[in-house]
């Protein structure tokens, strides 16, 4: 094997991955004896996306590892892009596999016999808020004369808009809330499911196509385009912003509340740069009235290329990057561990006090459906979440026109 050979890794582009990433594959060669070069290449979701499935990158060989999500593993399994694992954990398996996981990483990424990815990052979707602001004496004094009642985190979508609204305080740069609604076929469609499931809808129909076109999501819809376009309430970039970039408003101190992955919570304790460390919590989404709360669970693996000229050092590298003392590692530099031993480590919930609270999340977290051209039907839903948010057109309307077009493809 030539050192001057090149690996190459699709990198999920955030800083605490790829500085993380670095680190892992320095230690893995020097573990290993690894002379291979790695060139680590960060990519958003539209870039990885792109060059791992629809320009075949794993398939042919240009990637020889890649971060995926749990969104675009059938499409990737159905065209023959990832490289069967099960062959070489039955040869060496990773350390504690697989009871060292929850049952909810390990699903998505089997298919009949085979097995895609290892489990790299997680962080279901939660509320995630300011403890000190809520415990403020004077927020809550001015709170109960306001509004008659007690300043409580809100259980509702109703409390979560007023709440937001009370906290909202342009002119000390703090906003009640943040979304992310950059159009990238992730982040509103997040939104669009949480608001679903949140008020006791379901995405999939009973022939398990996609139906848009309930009462539930039309009430859902509404609230969205009521709270996204409410100036009173939420941060002037949620327009433009991705879930990293609203987690890192949040992190800057510029947001009282905001429904993102459990992720941008934990980087705020272990980012030096970070302007809320220990004034953080976070808890269960809100609901609408009589519904239970429901969160979502995508995750990201490390997957092996079809065409990788190194599947072997491939596995092993990975094999690596997912024992114990990567994945706590891995933790501390901002991302969120997918063990169980990382979520109820010591060390681990002293400086992220609410870790140990990823198990409850798991609990009421929901995954999406399971289709080889979800990627197609998810920019369809984003279509009309942001003709939601855009326009001032009958949201009845803009769901009938959305399931129209989702029935053309979803056979």
């Amino acid at each position: 094997m030539s050192k001057n050979e090149v690996f190459r890794i699709a990198v999920r582009k955030f800083g605490p991955f790829e500085s993380a990433m670095q680190k892992v594959w320095d230690q893995y060669c020097l573990n290993s004896g690894c002379e291979l070069k790695a060139e680590l290449v960060p990519l958003d979701l539209h870039e990885l996306h792109e060059t791992t499935l629809v320009q075949n990158g794993l398939k042919n060989g240009d990637w020889d590892v890649a971060h995926i999500n749990t969104d675009w593993l059938y499409e990737g399994y159905t065209s023959g892009a990832f490289e069967d694992l099960k062959p070489f954990i039955a040869a060496k398996s990773p350390s504690a596999f697989p009871q060292g996981w929850s049952n909810s990483l390990l699903a998505s990424q089997q298919f009949e016999e085979a097995i895609v990815g290892l489990p790299f990052h997680d962080g279901p979707e939660c509320l995630i808020y300011r403890k000190d602001l809520f415990d403020d004496p004077d927020a809550q004094k001015n709170y109960l004369e306001q509004y008659g009642r007690a300043l409580v985190v809100p259980q509702t979508w109703a409390d979560f808009q007023q709440v937001a609204q009370f906290f909202n305080r342009p002119e000390q740069n703090l906003y009640g809330s943040v979304f992310a609604c950059y159009p990238d076929g992730h982040n509103t469609v997040f939104d669009f499911c949480l608001q679903l499931w949140s008020r006791g809808g379901t995405l999939v129909d009973e022939q398990d196509r996609v139906n848009v076109n309930t009462p539930q999501a039309i009430e859902g819809l509404e609230f969205y385009r009521e709270i996204i376009k409410d100036k009173n309430a939420v941060h002037p970039g949620s327009v433009s912003f991705d879930s990293v970039q609203a987690g890192a408003a949040f992190a800057r101190g510029e947001v009282a509340m905001m429904i993102n992955w459990f992720g941008f919570a934990s980087v705020c304790e272990v980012d030096s740069a970070s302007a809320v460390k220990g004034k953080v919590e976070v808890g269960l989404l809100p609901v609408s009235s009589g519904s239970k709360s429901a969160s979502l669970n995508v995750y990201w693996l490390y997957t092996v290329g079809a065409g990788s000229k190194h599947k072997q050092t491939a596995y092993d590298f990975i094999r690596f990057a997912v024992n114990e003392e990567n994945d706590k590692l891995l933790t501390l530099e901002g991302w969120i561990g997918c063990r169980i031993s990382t979520w109820k480590d010591e060390e681990v919930n002293q400086i992220v006090p609410y870790y140990h609270k990823l198990e409850q999340l798991h609990e009421s977290a929901k995954t999406l459906p399971q289709k080889h051209n979800w990627a197609d039907i998810a920019s369809l839903i984003d279509e009309m979440v942001l003709s939601t948010v855009n326009s001032e057109l009958p949201v009845a309307e803009i769901v009938k026109k959305a399931q129209d077009k989702i029935n053309l493809i979803d056979k």
